[in-house]
Parts: C-alpha cells; sequence; structure tokens
C-alpha cells in the first residue's frame, strides 16, 4: 500500500503547525512566537463561539416559550367568524398578505360580540378562526407559537458567531500592530550592525 498521501498530509500538518508558531525554528524570534501565540488564542476563541451560539440559541428559546405559556395560561381561546369578505381586499402596499375584518364570536357567557381581527386576503365571509381572550373577555394578540419561539432562539444563535467572528479577527489585527512595529525596528537595528560589512567597499 502506497504511503505517500499519509506522507503529504502529515507534513501539510506539520506546516501548518509551524505557521502557528510551533516546533524549534531558529529564525522566529519571541515577537513572532507572541503572534502565533495571539492567532492561536483566536482561533479557539472562534470555536469556541459555536457552542456558544448554541446554548444562547436554545436558552433564548426556552425563555420564550416559558414566557408563551405564561400568557397562554391568562387567556382563553374562543371560535369566531368573519363577518366580511377579503376576497376583493387588495394590499396597501407590497408584500402584504393579510387585510382588517370585522369578526363575531360568543365570549363565555354566551353573548355575542363582535371586534376586528387581521385575515389572509381572499378570505370569505362566515370563515372560522380562533381569537383570544384576555380576563376582562377583550380581544388580545395571541400567545407565540412554538416555531416562533423556535426562531427567534435560532435567530439569536446565528447572530453570535456573525458578531464575534469579525471582532475576534479585528481585534487579532490590532493586537498584530506593536508586534509589527517591534519586528520592523528589531529588523532595522540588525541592519544597522550587518550593513557595514555588507556594505564595505
Amino acid at each position: 500500500m502506497s504511503t505517500t498521501h499519509p506522507r503529504r498530509a502529515e507534513l501539510s500538518v506539520l506546516m501548518y503547525l509551524r505557521r502557528l508558531g510551533f516546533g524549534r525554528n531558529p529564525l522566529r524570534r519571541r515577537v513572532d512566537r507572541l503572534e502565533s501565540a495571539l492567532l492561536v488564542s483566536a482561533l479557539v476563541a472562534a470555536l469556541l463561539v459555536v457552542p456558544a451560539a448554541v446554548v444562547l440559541g436554545t436558552t433564548i428559546t426556552a425563555r420564550a416559550e416559558e414566557k408563551a405559556d405564561r400568557h397562554r395560561a391568562l387567556l382563553q381561546s374562543v371560535p369566531a367568524r368573519t363577518l366580511e369578505s377579503t376576497a376583493e381586499a387588495v394590499p396597501s402596499s407590497p408584500g402584504q398578505v393579510t387585510s382588517t375584518v370585522r369578526i363575531g364570536w360568543l365570549d363565555p357567557s354566551g353573548v355575542a360580540r363582535e371586534g376586528t381581527a387581521d385575515v389572509v386576503i381572499g378570505t370569505e365571509a362566515g370563515a372560522e378562526l380562533t381569537v383570544w381572550l384576555d380576563a376582562s373577555g377583550a380581544l388580545t394578540r395571541a400567545p407565540r407559537e412554538p416555531a416562533d419561539s423556535a426562531a427567534l432562539g435560532t435567530s439569536a444563535g446565528m447572530t453570535l458567531p456573525m458578531l464575534a467572528w469579525p471582532l475576534l479577527w479585528a481585534t487579532f489585527r490590532l493586537a498584530r500592530r506593536p508586534l509589527d512595529r517591534r519586528r520592523a525596528e528589531d529588523w532595522a537595528r540588525e541592519w544597522e550592525r550587518v550593513s557595514v560589512r555588507w556594505t564595505r567597499p
């Protein structure tokens, strides 16, 4: 069996490790090793952002669902019917898919009530829907659905890496500036020492 591929992979790993400052190299200075340490720290922090994002998304989803459960416990859902048709409704803005119509329902005591609700454009009169009432019997917004809580947590989890990774990269680049200045000063001093011998006629 050929060992060319494993050897190439091993050489590639060694090359990347040397670029990160691992291994013995007499040409590497202390400032170079410090820069490598900063780079490794930034890479490790970038990797840790991933599980942190998962934890953040899961936590926000759970808290949003707990809040929705508490809100749901204070409300009551009742069946209602549309009293108007939206079949001929025209969206007032691009992308609008709902329209406000009058609806009717019976409250818990059996008294007929009327109000307004947003329904999908094209809904006929007499269509059934579910509305939510608060403790006073007034219409209120529906509690958050589990899918909405999950979407909220997912958005938060995805936002964290999008903000953290550029910030880590910018921090590393800023931390390199004094190291680059120190490296340039060292090179200038060494050149002053050797240039006399190299440029001597």
